[in-house]
């Protein structure tokens, strides 16, 4: 799996968390995915996918889409939930040289 900004927005008592990712896909359009990260050897989560990718022309509208998916997905959680805005990654960064 490649590099992905997450926030975790629930921790189950397993230990496992809810994590929400958020990606700026370019020409305005952001992308959010809904991920269970387990705990895995040497103390690195697993990941799971739970849902698709939502997509909105706003971040926000897109976090939000994923947060009212995560509570229908787990409802008795959803009180505790972490609500938007969540972290974003734009990608990389172009180094300046001088």
């Amino acid at each position: 799996m490649g590099r992905l900004n997450i926030d975790p927005i629930w921790v189950f008592p397993d230990g496992s968390q809810l994590l929400i990712s958020t990606q700026h896909s370019g020409e305005g359009r952001f992308t959010c995915g809904l991920y269970v990260g387990s705990p895995g050897p040497e103390e690195k989560l697993d990941f799971r996918v739970l849902t698709g990718y939502f997509e909105s022309s706003t971040c926000l509208e897109a976090q939000e889409s994923a947060y009212r998916r995560a509570q229908s997905l787990y409802p008795a959680t959803a009180e505790g939930m972490k609500k938007p805005p969540y972290l974003i990654w734009a990608g990389p960064q172009s180094a300046k040289y001088a």
